[in-house]
């Protein structure tokens, strides 16, 4: 069996008191795309810097293409590309001056550095604009310019924070058609998001962050099989909670538990048929229901059931 181009063993990143990233473990194979999939602040892009190089830690294990994290972190960068949510081109300089100066950092020079320019603007769908000033384009030409630059030294990993953000549709699906020819042509690639629609159609496998811990991984047929067929929940008058919950406990293939004040998270693996036979028995026992609502099987039910319904900044 082929090894990991990337694996992770306890990871630990620590501000003060606080663990941003707290013990997690996880491996990328070689031409996999692997989602970090995640609310804001759940630890995601402080864990792609990390693999990145850009920032340390404080315990763990990392070796990426066979090599150290710790002790080999120059010859990681030779291996991989960052693409980072803040864009990290120079708004003064044309497309094809921040190439030039991407390409010069990783040792391009020459007739190499020129050809290899040229490419990444044909890719980027860039050459009639390459003369212009970067920061005269629109969010999608400066995103693909973003990920152009993240591809010139022909990397063999690629990190993706968040590179959909902000975009109009037609150059998110440019994005999603160019990182599946990537992926196609052998490149391993982590992926960062929370829109759960680009997880379902890029990612093989998927790691559920949140509060710095990864809560399930699996592809995603797989977390969505975690949910069940279903979740319901329930919204009855608070003195009826616990009398609702004991009603169901006893019923088949329902299993009632609190979700928050004067509700009940039903989880069933029938769901339309046993929301009927919800309704049904609460209409029996004469208990008022106050709120109704569906969750069918998707990667959004499991990433709600796992990570839950609060606001996050």
């Amino acid at each position: 069996m082929e090894p990991p181009v990337i694996d992770v063993k306890n990871l630990v990143k620590r501000y003060g008191d606080k663990a941003v990233v707290d013990g997690i473990t996880f491996s990328v194979g070689a031409g996999e795309i692997f989602g970090l999939l995640g609310p804001n602040g759940a630890g995601k892009s402080t864990t792609i810097s990390i693999l990145s190089t850009l920032l340390s830690y404080d315990e763990g294990e990392v070796k990426i293409g066979g090599l150290d994290l710790k002790k080999g972190a120059a010859g990681i960068k030779r291996l991989i590309g960052f693409v980072p949510q803040d864009l990290a081109i120079y708004p003064a300089l044309s497309a094809r001056d921040n190439l030039v100066f991407i390409g010069r950092i990783y040792g391009l020079t020459g007739n190499a550095l020129e050809r290899r320019v040229h490419e990444v603007l044909e890719l980027a769908e860039l050459v009639d604009r390459a003369n212009d000033p970067a920061g005269t384009f629109s969010g999608g030409m400066k995103r693909r310019l973003n990920i152009g630059a993240g591809l010139m030294h022909k990397p063999a990993i690629l990190f993706l924070d968040e590179p959909t953000v902000g975009v109009d549709p037609q150059s998110r699906n440019f994005i999603f058609e160019h990182i599946e020819k990537l992926n196609k042509e052998g490149m391993a690639i982590v992926y960062t998001t929370h829109y759960m629609e680009e997880a379902e159609r890029l990612c093989d496998r998927v790691a559920v962050m949140d509060g710095g811990k990864i809560l399930a991984m699996d592809t995603v047929q797989g977390l969505i099989g975690l949910a069940g067929a279903g979740i319901i929940y329930l919204g009855v008058p608070c003195e009826s909670l616990e009398t609702t919950q004991r009603l169901f406990q006893s019923t088949e293939n329902i299993h009632a538990i609190p979700a928050s004040e004067g509700r009940l998270k039903i989880e069933t693996t029938r769901v339309d048929e046993d929301l009927l036979r919800v309704i049904a028995r609460c209409k029996e026992q004469n208990i008022p229901i106050l709120s109704l609502e569906l969750l069918k099987p998707s990667l959004e039910t499991v990433f709600l059931h796992l990570t839950g319904k609060r606001l996050r900044d």
